[in-house]
């Protein structure tokens, strides 16, 4: 079995590189990056796919960040991963044999959705505004994926994760998800001994969090087990508050000082709660405890990051 990854340096794409090599099925792993191939351009992701012509092909590329990110850079977020979405995509036409496994996100469901979140929520309701951009473009490739199966044949899974984190994640002030901007912000306050640290709302809106490898072994499971399935939601069936989780990372950081929260900053949606009960009931399961997964991307973030 040969399979692609696109977007295999990024935090996605470094764990199915570590995961997928140990698959005995799997003859040729192909991790490509930025670096070999422009997927912003049709002519360069059409000469990637039809020299390698792979069994599966795993789509984890994409411009992604926080609500900060999200809500300043919303013409990026859109454009952009709607090329790398549409190309990708408009690319397999020709080969229908390839197993396209498309990761989206759960930013994709309705802002006013049923927790927890079933796969059948999926375009009933207005977006989270501040994510909207982001969330339309894979709402697309969603629906591009569908056409595709439909017309063509293809055999196309779009999997929607939780909130991910883990090494080789994006680690900043700015730009980041939840889990690193807190790490990264905290651990740097840590450095400057400074005696108070503030995150924006009110910290009572709940999260569901997973270590990236947990998605990765969710992948994995689907190509060993030959899944097909259109939708699946994978999530770690575990939520915490934002206060909660940043006093789990001022711990495991060492941070001495007082967390506070701004409350005239905006919360985002108040609870995201995936229902991965398809999934699970394939007989896939997450294995990495939330605090296990901290104190590992804790450990990788002081080995690689110099502030």
């Amino acid at each position: 079995m040969k399979v692609l990854i696109l977007g295999s340096s990024g935090l996605v794409g470094s764990s199915l590189r570590r995961i997928l090599d140990n698959n005995q099925k799997i003859t040729e792993l192909i991790a490509s990056t930025r670096k070999d191939t422009d997927l912003f351009s049709l002519d360069s992701t059409k000469k990637l796919i039809n020299e390698h012509k792979p069994d599966v092909l795993i789509n984890a590329a994409a411009k992604v960040g926080g609500i900060y990110a999200n809500n300043t850079k919303r013409v990026e977020f859109i454009l952009e991963n709607l090329k790398i979405n549409t190309n990708v995509l408009e690319s397999c036409i020709p080969h229908n044999n390839i197993k396209i496994i498309n990761l989206g996100s759960s930013c994709i469901y309705p802002l006013e959705v049923e927790n927890p979140i079933k796969e059948e929520s999926v375009m009933t309701g207005k977006l989270e505004p501040t994510n909207s951009p982001y969330a339309m473009a894979k709402l697309t490739a969603i629906e591009i994926g569908n056409a595709l199966s439909q017309q063509y044949g293809h055999n196309v899974i779009n999997l929607m994760p939780t909130n991910l984190y883990g090494p080789n994640d994006r680690f900043s002030e700015n730009d980041s998800h939840v889990i690193p901007g807190l790490i990264f912000r905290m651990h740097t306050a840590k450095l400057k001994n400074e005696q108070s640290f503030e995150i924006w709302g009110s910290g009572r809106p709940k999260r569901e969090f997973m270590y990236v490898d947990d998605l990765s072994e969710s992948i994995n499971f689907i190509i060993e087990n030959n899944i097909n399935v259109n939708l699946l939601n994978i999530g770690s069936g575990y939520e915490i508050t934002i206060k909660e989780l940043a006093l789990k990372i001022k711990d495991i950081v060492g941070f001495s000082g007082e967390v506070s929260f701004n409350t005239s900053m905006p919360d985002g949606i108040e609870r995201k709660f995936l229902n991965s009960k398809k999934v699970m009931d394939l007989g896939w399961s997450p294995k990495i405890s939330l605090e296990d997964g901290l104190i590992k991307t804790y450990d990788w973030f002081q080995k690689n990051y110099r502030i």
